[in-house]
């Protein structure tokens, strides 16, 4: 999934496609995995990985920052990484923009987690800015060394990888990565090791040439008990543009293409306009599916949407929208609001149900634009609902600090419990001074928010 700043952009259905299908390699046993996928150091906390130029912001191409985790959240303790690190590939250039994305998993099973990175600045061979991938290695000391996962598009295609996504998707019990390169998405068949990546790939590609991958997410939505994958993308034709989801389900010797569902169109004289989408799989009615939800903050000139595609046995089926207009959901839509922009899932009052927090970074109040807003909407055993949602802002009561105009305050949110008190906390970025609002049995509470700095929060992946 992917990792983004202050975007305003948004989301994506399509047709039937076969995916290639490709031998399995199903490697030895191996040791026990890392618990959490972002535990790189293997002590049983999350750490958290942002991208970074370093101390004195002194790479060239840039890097990674990781402030590992302790029992009560982010510590004192550091590292940097990048590609004038030992073992790692390539060398630390300007404008690699090496880090920029990244999704963890233990890829080789030893119990420690792992990191993929894209340098999508990256010259390779003659082809400039051609972009790579990296696999960094997690260790009793943290990130070290890397491998590069081989590059398997067409000759002079574009390397850069926008999105990644992990999981398990054949069952085999060897984590996959799955990558969106040049508007197709590869997945990359474990085992994934230092030796480098020994399983075959897949492109998932639909035969309809106006769907053009953007993003993914992974979660397991059906009944198989594999992981499945929701690949986001754009539609293009000569009269519209239009954003689908696309379900592809995990399966034992491959991945099996499904559902479509629309998100959003606008009429268009054609073209590709990367439209995105920030989304998550989580269990609202705790019914044992993951339930897909994805903000599209491009609806409806960019005062946006989310959309929920409830899971069951055989995958997706019924949906539901949420807007600003939603009863029960404060505030009114507007011109970008961009609700929708960053969306995050979690158990904020402890209740057994996931509850989804949804950014409006562009929200105006009081006359003070783009101040920005987060509600949360909380699971129960019909869903989502918009029902006792919450509407939190710089000028909520006990929330720090002055409300401010350009502020974005929620353009990145994560929902984590680093308390460890069975209740999510809601970590909110702003540009003038990001916050932890802690869960409750009562929902998101402003009593005891913290000001908490803007890299702890870039460095939680969802």
């Amino acid at each position: 999934m992917r990792f983004r700043s202050a975007t305003m952009a948004a989301t994506l259905v399509a047709a039937t496609v076969t995916p290639l299908a490709f031998s399995l390699s199903i490697g030895p046993a191996a040791a026990a995995a890392a618990k959490y996928a972002d535990d790189f150091n293997g002590d049983g906390h999350r750490d958290y990985a942002v991208s970074s130029y370093g101390p004195d912001g002194a790479s060239k191409g840039g890097g990674i920052l990781v402030t590992f985790g302790t029992a009560t959240g982010p510590g004192t303790k550091t590292q940097f990484i990048d590609q004038a690190s030992p073992g790692v590939p390539g060398a630390d250039e300007t404008d690699d923009f090496f880090g920029e994305n990244r999704t963890a998993a233990d890829f080789d099973k030893d119990g420690y987690g792992d990191l993929a990175v894209s340098a999508n600045g990256e010259n390779v061979g003659t082809y400039k800015n051609n972009g790579t991938v990296t696999v960094l290695w997690g260790g009793k000391k943290g990130l070290s060394g890397g491998t590069t996962v081989p590059f398997k598009g067409p000759k002079g295609a574009s390397g850069e990888a926008t999105d990644f996504a992990t999981g398990d998707f054949n069952g085999d019990a060897e984590p996959d990565l799955a990558l969106v390169r040049a508007g197709k998405t590869y997945v990359y068949r474990g085992a994934i090791a230092k030796s480098g990546v020994k399983g075959t790939v897949t492109v998932l590609d639909k035969a309809d040439s106006s769907f053009y991958s953007t993003a993914l997410i992974s979660g397991k939505v059906d009944k198989d008990g594999k992981t499945d994958l929701v690949v986001i993308g754009d539609v293009v034709t000569d009269t519209a543009l239009a954003s689908d989801a696309w379900f592809v389900s995990g399966g034992k010797a491959k991945l099996y293409p499904g559902k479509t569902l629309r998100i959003e169109s606008v009429k268009s004289d054609g073209g590709q306009a990367e439209r995105g989408g920030d989304g998550v799989i989580a269990d609202f009615d705790k019914d044992g599916y993951g339930d897909i939800a994805i903000g599209t903050p491009v609806y409806d000139k960019t005062k946006g949407r989310v959309t929920v595609w409830y899971g069951a046995s055989s995958g997706p089926s019924q949906s539901a929208r949420f807007t600003q207009s939603t009863s029960g959901i404060a505030d009114t839509p507007e011109s970008y609001d961009a609700f929708g922009d960053a969306i995050t899932s979690g158990d904020v009052n402890g209740d057994g149900y996931r509850d989804l927090a949804v950014a409006a970074p562009g929200e105006s109040l009081n006359g003070k634009g783009e101040a920005g807003a987060v509600h949360v909407l909380y699971g129960g055993k019909s869903g989502l609902t918009a029902k006792g949602s919450q509407f939190l802002t710089r000028n909520t009561a006990g929330v720090p600090g002055d409300l401010t105009a350009g502020e974005y305050f929620g353009h990145t949110i994560r929902l984590r419990d680093t308390d460890r008190d069975g209740k999510a906390d809601l970590y909110v970025l702003a540009e003038n001074g990001s916050l932890v609002l802690r869960g409750s049995s009562k929902g998101v509470t402003t009593t005891g928010a913290t000001v908490v700095d803007g890299d702890t929060v870039r460095g939680m992946l969802q």
